[in-house]
């Protein structure tokens, strides 16, 4: 009996974000279709952690440098020994590595899957190793074409979000405001998201001390960004009217206590995974103009834009916007199915099994139900 491909990701990070969310939901769903599925990281990554936990198997390369020849040893043992199918890069020093021991171990499809959007290095590696280049969105499919790499091989697609998890809950809702003391008279402005620098949330700190007293604001979200929001918060005057719950991993029902989000990033943004959830909802949406993040506006029926920093601008937005919380359910729906049909989960696969099936590696399940 043949076994079924294998499909592997590789990535240098140690911490816990987007970019290993998308990586564990790609091995998620591969392995419900049948795949056989593994990673390849560092160890003490969290995305190991929680790897193991769904039974992807792991394993541990030093990907900390490229000049690391033990580590080059044991990856090319290693992509020998688990002969996969198709090997997905993420990072600089694992894409420089795992990128070409995988060329020269004739593994069938490397990909390198690109997060942010900010300038490479250089534009050697992703010419030379991968066949196929996964854009989180066409901001960033533009800026690698824009520096040499050959737009042939670059595909847009950014992190899927499953629709059937995100959607507004009557139940979540009241649960929630009850347990933040969040009165029906108060307007919640909320935004779920790492505590990183280029979040952006200070600006959302800023904002608030200049909106009356009935706004009141909740970030969803843990990180190593956490003391320094603290302090701009207390600055600002506002900590009374801050909640801050910390990391949650269940942020869908933190979404449906909210009356509209600002979403605050300035930059390296791909389509951030917690923009696309809270589009789902239909809530009122401010947004800074990171270039990423005006893409799926197309599909949004209430929202305002401002550059990052300008208070005044951000202070009005978020005043026109609290004039229009009545919700228009027709609207609401038609806005879920479009995001869907885009930015889903389902659409997510369903566009990385094309390239897959382009280079002859086809999911077991789907195989098997043609066999029988």
């Amino acid at each position: 009996m043949n076994k079924a491909p294998l499909i592997a990701h590789t990535d240098w990070s140690c911490s816990w974000g987007g970019q290993e969310i998308r990586t564990l939901t790609e091995l998620r769903e591969m392995q419900r279709l049948g795949f056989r599925t593994a990673l390849i990281v560092r160890k003490g990554a969290e995305l190991a952690h929680r790897c193991a936990q769904e039974s992807i198997p792991v394993y541990y390369i030093d990907f900390s440098s490229k000049f690391n020849l033990v580590a080059w040893l044991k990856l090319f043992r290693l992509l020998r020994q688990l002969q996969p199918a198709v090997l997905n890069t993420h990072s600089s020093e694992d894409s420089w590595m795992a990128g070409s021991a995988a060329r020269l171990c004739g593994v069938p499809l490397i990909a390198r899957t690109r997060h942010v959007l900010a300038p490479v290095s250089s534009a050697l590696s992703y010419n030379a190793f991968p066949h196929v280049i996964f854009a989180c969105s066409e901001a960033i499919a533009e800026q690698l074409a824009g520096q040499g790499v050959q737009r042939k091989k670059i595909v847009v697609q950014s992190t899927g979000v499953n629709e059937e998890r995100f959607q507004f809950s009557s139940h979540d809702r009241k649960e929630i405001r009850q347990q933040y003391q969040i009165s029906d008279e108060d307007i919640l402005v909320g935004n779920v998201a790492f505590l990183r620098h280029y979040k952006g949330h200070e600006f959302i700190a800023q904002t608030a001390a200049q909106l009356p007293e009935q706004f009141k604001f909740m970030i969803v979200g843990g990180g190593n960004g956490r003391a320094l929001l603290e302090k701009a918060i207390a600055e600002a005057g506002v900590t009374h009217r801050f909640i801050l719950t910390g990391h949650r991993e269940d942020p869908e029902r933190y979404f449906s206590a909210m009356d509209m989000i600002f979403f605050s990033s300035y930059e390296t943004e791909g389509i951030s995974q917690s923009f696309i959830q809270g589009l789902f909802y239909g809530l009122p949406l401010l947004t800074c103009r990171t270039p990423s993040l005006l893409e799926p506006l197309e599909f949004v029926h209430k929202y305002k834009t401002v550059d990052y920093g300008d208070v005044s601008a951000a202070q009005q937005g978020v005043l026109e916007l609290a004039e229009g919380l009545v919700c228009n359910e027709e609207q609401i729906q038609q806005q879920r199915h479009n995001i869907a049909a885009k930015y889903g989960l389902k659409k997510m696969v369903a566009n990385i099994l094309s390239i897959y099936s382009e280079h002859g590696i086809i999911p077991p399940a789907i195989e098997n139900s043609f066999s029988s």
